[in-house]
């Protein structure tokens, strides 16, 4: 049966409902399969399957552990009304590429996909591991995972979450989002410092606490990240449906990248056996994956610019671990990552870096040059970008020359409609210093609909006002854990 390692010691091994309780590994480092092998699939039978029952092979491929009925439970819930699109993540033509909307769930966000899933693969392993405590989850977020991560938790028993999110540098609209969860079980606390300073002492406090009933809902937890998978099938089927491809024709896919975990969940499809060519790494200005896919150094000892696309502001992308893991083993992956926090800095070798090559390529946009795009964009096709997929479409028409061979695959992580003001600054459009006014104004200068679950924002009251430095987030948390016992 398919076990989970740290990609930082491969003796260190739990089975699959385990690491999805886990989160973090005790070494510090992420689970990932033990055996690549029993990953795949047969990915020509899975074109005849709904986006449902892709998911259930999938998830069945990677949570062996968890019996045929518990999956299909999990998913047939995941995955149904709360999504406003059949295929939940459908696919759409735009100019000579295609965007795949990934922002149909209840927070507008790519990352309701995972997160509607994740709770009950969490729940159901608590029951499967005869655990009778409490969870408290912590969650580090630039904007989007909180949100989706305090909906996809609300009131599920003996599950508690906090979100803790930098205070300046991410839109209102994902911070009313968070502030207004009223669930009894879900917290929200803004922290003066950057998403990295957050992340970094989430990560701290889970190792210092190691027998603690602690657990994430970031993308390092594989329960997070293995979700994100179906949509690149589903991608995939969508295509051969509008007659763009044909069975067995590779397929570009040029994703925003922060955290690097959507990216991963790509190259874990193309390991799976679908007919991936190219991934494509987009960052803002913040580009430490773009130097490091180009040259092999990462260094993250740069200046950190709070963008336009906050979601994507991250100079350390944690799930780039999983991949150092499948590149250079545990080892070496063990001693970079020793190299960065000591060094701030680590450089693969050129065998390495020529491995990461085969497949990743990598660009990057500032935000005039984002700007730009959304309003090319709309001009063009008359669609609608949010800043993050801006940067990615950029990034793929900087690259057409070495990507025209195949059909292109841009992925859409957010209603444009979170990032509202932005937005209208890129089509010229004259907004008010209100998030809500300005999606008011953005529905009706480009006749689109505002998501019901955005505009109902503004009547909801604020419940969650904590802020917090980032020396007091271990008190905070043991405080929230006393509360729990």
């Amino acid at each position: 049966m398919l076990n989970y390692l740290s990609t930082r010691n491969v003796k260190n091994s739990v089975k699959p409902s385990l690491a999805i309780l886990n989160g973090l590994a005790d070494d510090g480092g992420l689970y990932m399969p033990d055996n690549l092998e029993l990953i795949k699939v047969d990915y020509q039978a899975l074109m005849r399957l709904n986006y449902q029952a892709m998911a259930k092979i999938i998830f069945q491929k990677f949570f062996p552990d968890f019996s045929t009925f518990e999956i299909e439970k999990i998913v047939d819930k995941s995955y149904d009304h709360k999504f406003d699109n059949n295929l939940i993540t459908p696919l759409v033509k735009v100019n000579e590429s295609y965007v795949l909307e990934l922002f149909h769930g209840p927070t507008g966000a790519f990352k309701d996909i995972a997160l509607s899933a994740l709770p009950l693969l969490m729940q159901r392993a608590m029951i499967k591991n005869k655990l009778d405590h409490d969870i408290l989850i912590m969650t580090a977020t630039s904007g989007d995972t909180g949100s989706a991560a305090l909906h996809g938790f609300s009131n599920i028993p003996k599950i508690k979450i906090i979100a803790f999110y930098p205070k300046l540098g991410i839109s209102e609209i994902q911070k009313r989002q968070m502030t207004t969860s009223s669930a009894q079980n879900t917290n929200a606390c803004a922290i003066n410092g950057n998403f990295d300073d957050i992340q970094n002492n989430v990560k701290k406090i889970f190792q210092q606490n190691p027998n603690a009933a602690l657990s994430s809902a970031n993308s390092i937890n594989i329960g997070r990240l293995i979700p994100q998978i179906v949509y690149y099938f589903s991608a995939y089927q969508q295509l051969l449906a509008q007659q763009a491809i044909t069975i067995g024709d590779q397929v570009n896919f040029i994703v925003p990248t922060g955290n690097f975990g959507d990216i991963m969940a790509g190259y874990l499809a193309k390991l799976m056996g679908l007919p991936i060519n190219k991934l494509v790494c987009a960052s803002n200005q913040n580009d430490v994956l773009t130097e490091f896919f180009n040259t092999g150094h990462y260094n993250k000892d740069r200046p950190f610019y709070q963008s336009i696309s906050p979601s994507m502001d991250i100079l350390i992308s944690s799930n780039l671990e999983r991949l150092l893991y499948l590149i250079c083993g545990s080892d070496k992956t063990k001693q970079y990552l020793e190299e960065l926090r000591d060094d701030h800095q680590y450089t693969i070798n050129k065998t390495e870096l020529a491995k990461l090559q085969t497949t990743f390529i990598a660009g990057q946009l500032n935000d005039q040059q984002t700007k730009l795009t959304i309003k090319d964009v709309y001009d063009q096709a008359h669609y609608l970008l949010d800043p993050h997929t801006a940067v990615a479409y950029g990034v793929y028409l900087a690259n057409h020359d070495q990507l025209k061979h195949n059909i292109n695959v841009v992925l859409a992580t957010a209603t444009p409609f979170k990032f509202n003001q932005v937005v209208l600054e890129a089509l010229n459009i004259p907004c008010q210093n209100d998030e809500f006014i300005n999606m008011e104004i953005l529905a009706k200068k480009t006749n689109s609909a505002i998501p019901k679950s955005l505009s109902a924002l503004v009547n909801q009251p604020i419940i969650h006002r904590d802020v917090i430095e980032i020396k007091e987030m271990a008190t905070y948390v043991n405080q929230r854990m006393d509360q729990h016992e």
